[in-house]
């Protein structure tokens, strides 16, 4: 009727109108329209614009090259996606702290923390060579498998959910383990027990290993 609302055809009815119409196709449009008008959705709501907050995160962690501006900030680029999205959840809960990274992360949405993990994370990983100390690298390879890091971390280069700790800043690998030993980092219980078993030495040690791998 004309002005009047659309009604819905019975299904019996449609195919007696439309018989060159094979059910199988018609089947099979409804599945696939099941199963792609969700991603579709999803990928519309969480598209977010983060360019101004990455040109804020390269000030500290570098630009195109992906080389931090000072030896004690950490390298994202090539870092693992879902590693650095839950350290941005971590920041914004409290369970990290850190001055600066606390107060950015505290006013970025879910979709923001995504969009940047996934930025940084798409990234190469940067050749950052560090001065280490030769003694100490011969003996953290030691004191990495004496704690049987390698269960978890398997070539440090990263793996899903696993961060990449081979070729970090030397710096920063030394303070992110002494954060764990000493229960100021706490977005990880069997991290911090692990390191609390090292001596200062041992961690020195296994930081200057793992930043020559």
């Amino acid at each position: 009727m004309a002005g009047g609302s659309a009604q819905a055809v019975p299904t019996g009815q449609f195919f007696k109108e439309h018989p060159h119409i094979p059910m199988i196709l018609w089947l099979r449009s409804i599945v696939m329209a099941s199963i792609l008008m969700p991603a579709v959705c999803l990928q519309a709501a969480e598209f977010v614009d983060i360019t101004e907050k990455v040109v804020v995160c390269q000030g500290c962690h570098g630009g195109t090259t992906g080389i931090p501006a000072t030896a004690n900030t950490p390298i994202l680029a090539g870092q693992e996606y879902y590693y650095l999205y839950v350290q941005l959840k971590d920041y914004k809960a409290g369970r990290r702290a850190n001055p600066i990274m606390s107060a950015m992360s505290a006013s970025l949405s879910k979709a923001e923390m995504k969009a940047l993990a996934n930025h940084f994370s798409s990234m190469e990983w940067p050749a950052v060579r560090s001065e280490t100390d030769p003694q100490l690298a011969a003996k953290g390879n030691s004191a990495l498998g004496a704690g049987q890091c390698s269960q978890c971390h398997s070539t440090y280069k990263g793996d899903s959910r696993i961060p990449r700790l081979a070729g970090q800043q030397l710096p920063y690998l030394l303070q992110t383990m002494k954060d764990f030993k000493n229960k100021v980092r706490l977005n990880s219980a069997a991290k911090g027990s692990l390191m609390d078993s090292f001596s200062d030495e041992d961690i020195a040690a296994m930081a200057n290993y793992l930043v020559d791998l």
